[in-house]
């Protein structure tokens, strides 16, 4: 169950609150559902690559570890690097957006909080509460493991709630009428939107890093990967369907589709809601993340590709 639960906390992030309006706009149209499905279907079969992986190799390495073993010293130190650089530019990302989204709360610009400076345009916005955020996230994760999956716990259960109610909610205001076209940029369009709503299936590798501490890495790994996604697999079709039937496709707006869906339906308050699940979201990924990166290092720096006292 805990595994199941940090699949929830590293995988539902903004990916869903944003990248399906932006898709269903631009290529997609009702059909985004279908996107959602194609992606699912992928991202399962990388999942049970990792999971054959995990069960073979149930280190703390990932997939550093598995490409080691396969390819040799070369390959895993590409990897090493890569999977760094993923996670400092990932959770940097990730960070801002967390300021982003708790202006928007609090009803200020985005940047409102960012103090700006006299550096080239584009990088002269520096953003504190992004490093407390992550400062926060890595002393929760360096405390205990157990404390960090009660944390998960409790939020992605608040989360799960918020999805609830943009379900119920969607729903309730779906009118059939807004999935006609349903295709209207033909198969080229669901498939060019697959490509890019599977970056919110992202995350799930961080489940396979925690085989060193589950009791039976051979039945509990694959549990908490093939579990976890499943169920999310379901959500995000789920989300993807109410928003295609709230709105038409031409109206959709692509930065923040579900707070103005319900607002176009005279629900302006859910979109505090709404803002609230994208910040709990990013909060679990930034917490997992944190997770999975020491899992990563520890396991490079055994295999003395960093100074091993990192280990």
């Amino acid at each position: 169950w805990d595994l199941i639960w940090f699949g929830f906390g590293s995988v539902i992030g903004t990916g869903i609150f944003v990248l399906t309006g932006q898709e269903a706009h631009d290529h997609a149209g009702p059909a985004i559902v279908l996107s959602y499905v194609a992606s699912g279907v992928s991202a399962m079969l990388s999942v049970s690559c990792y999971t054959e992986f995990a069960v073979e190799i149930p280190v703390a390495g990932g997939s550093f570890a598995y490409l080691r073993i396969e390819l040799g010293d070369f390959a895993a130190f590409i990897t090493a690097g890569n999977l760094l650089l993923e996670s400092v530019v990932g959770t940097a990302a990730v960070a801002r957006g967390w300021t982003s989204y708790f202006t928007t709360l609090l009803n200020h610009h985005p940047d409102s909080l960012r103090i700006h400076t006299n550096l080239t345009s584009g990088y002269n916005l520096l953003d504190p509460i992004a490093v407390a955020v992550l400062a926060i996230a890595a002393t929760i994760a360096m405390i205990s493991t157990r404390k960090t999956s009660y944390f998960n716990w409790i939020a992605s259960a608040i989360n799960t709630v918020v999805i609830i109610f943009v379900l119920i909610a969607g729903f309730a205001h779906a009118k059939t009428s807004n999935l006609k076209p349903f295709m209207p940029y033909g198969a080229k369009g669901v498939f060019q939107a697959a490509a890019i709503v599977y970056f919110a299936y992202g995350g799930f590798d961080n489940i396979a890093t925690m085989a060193e501490e589950t009791k039976n890495p051979a039945k509990d790994i694959p549990i908490g990967l093939l579990g976890s996604m499943s169920i999310i697999t379901v959500i995000y079709c789920l989300m993807a369907l109410s928003l295609a039937m709230m709105q038409k496709y031409t109206e959709i707006d692509r930065g923040a589709p579900y707070s103005l869906a319900f607002q176009s339906v005279g629900m302006k308050w859910a979109k505090y809601l709404v803002a609230l699940g994208a910040l709990k979201g990013m909060t679990t990924v930034l917490l997992v993340g944190a997770l999975g990166q020491a899992r990563y290092t520890t396991h490079i720096a055994r295999a003395h590709m960093m100074p091993p006292w990192l280990a």
